[in-house]
């Protein structure tokens, strides 16, 4: 029976933790029993840091196909993250198609490269970079001129809070959120209800995206251009700054999917 995995990494003085930016070398890993001090990793988020030790171990075979990785309160506590961290870590490593996590059996390992799409809860990013230009670009062109000064509003407040928040987790929910309201504004009840039943995979996308592409800034800018354009009554200005941040999102879908490494 293969034993379980574990990661000895301490990621206390990540970003995350609040310590000052380091120029950090990227830390060891020790796949055995007996916790070691480890060096803290890269200029990364917790959560990035985890991911990347994770998925780098897996690429090269240190972790084994048919492992079974620590459990999540054993990896929080060796890593010196929160066990939501973990969780984080675990989903992007789930939607590159590396490990499987099984609901009472833990987490394993399925393969040592990224599957040729990503699963993003019931949907694969496929299913969404297909979909989402034909329901959420006519959707933001619609929200320029039948938008409600509340719906204005409650896009601001959206984007604000997205601009203002440094727990990733959260973030991604204000993501799926900034789109829902855009259908929403749109006054199409066929849109609304499309959107709605995708924001799950949508924030899991964000999620995957964030931690491998660092994609987060980049969504914030692209935001704040939609935004401007619905707060203009610009359709036409609308549609072509959320065909930009779609394609900008499939650009880096496919970066991760052709990816190496």
């Amino acid at each position: 029976m293969t034993s379980a995995i574990f990661l000895t990494v301490n990621l206390s003085d990540s970003r995350t933790a609040g310590q000052a930016d380091g120029g950090h070398s990227p830390s060891s890993i020790r796949h055995d029993a007996t916790p070691r001090p480890a060096t803290p990793l890269a200029r990364l988020s917790a959560a990035e840091a985890v991911f990347s030790a994770i998925r780098q171990d897996i690429e090269s075979g240190t972790v084994e196909l048919g492992a079974k990785l620590s459990s999540e309160a054993t990896l929080a506590s060796q890593y010196g993250v929160s066990r939501s961290v973990i969780r984080e870590a675990l989903r992007s490593c789930n939607a590159l198609g590396l490990t499987v996590t099984k609901t009472g059996k833990g987490t394993f390992v399925v393969a040592n490269k990224v599957a040729n799409d990503l699963t993003l809860g019931q949907y694969s990013a496929r299913d969404l970079n297909e979909a989402r230009p034909h329901i959420e670009i006519p959707a933001a062109g619609l929200a320029a001129t039948r938008r409600s000064n509340e719906d204005l509003k409650h896009l601001r407040g959206i984007m604000e809070e997205m601009l203002a928040e440094n727990e990733p987790e959260a973030w991604v929910g204000l993501d799926a959120a900034f789109h829902s309201t855009i259908a929403r504004a749109s006054g199409n009840k066929v849109f609304e209800s499309v959107v709605a039943d995708i924001r799950e995979a949508l924030a899991h996308q964000s999620e995957t995206l964030n931690m491998v592409a660092d994609r987060r800034h980049a969504s914030d800018d692209e935001h704040l251009r939609i935004i401007e354009a619905i707060d203009a009554g610009d359709a036409k200005a609308a549609e072509a700054a959320m065909a930009h941040h779609l394609d900008a999102v499939s650009v880096a879908l496919d970066s991760i999917l052709s990816s190496d490494h």
